[in-house]
């Protein structure tokens, strides 16, 4: 069973900046960065494949957010500038199998215990 266990997360003014880390127990394949804030699901926001080829990312924060991960330290991170209040959730970081990302939680095996980011105004 792979653990994955995310850090970086805190407050913040809006505006400012945070760097995510998320440590695998063991090499992961695609792996995704999701939020759930309170009262809402749990939405997708950024995934990228093993070879770190080719991401995806949310609408809401496109130009904001760049993932990216070092396979050397199984570690993946989220760099998180110009948060806006709405950014204000628990992150999660997903890890599944294949080789690809994948932007739907129902395809990710294993996940971290999340890691909360909130943004003041």
């Amino acid at each position: 069973q792979v653990q994955l266990v995310e850090s970086g997360g805190g407050l913040v003014q809006a505006g400012g900046s945070l760097r995510l880390s998320c440590a695998a127990s063991e090499r992961t394949f695609g792996m995704g960065w999701f939020r759930q804030a309170p009262g809402k699901e749990r939405e997708f926001v950024a995934s990228i494949p093993w070879g770190g080829e080719t991401t995806h990312y949310a609408d809401s924060v496109k130009g904001r957010f760049t993932i990216s991960r070092d396979n050397a330290k199984n570690t993946l991170y989220l760099q998180m500038n110009s948060l806006k209040p709405a950014d204000t959730a628990v992150y999660y970081c997903a890890g599944r199998r294949h080789i690809s990302a994948s932007i739907y939680s129902w395809e990710y095996q294993w996940w971290g215990q999340g890691t909360q980011v909130t943004v003041s105004s």
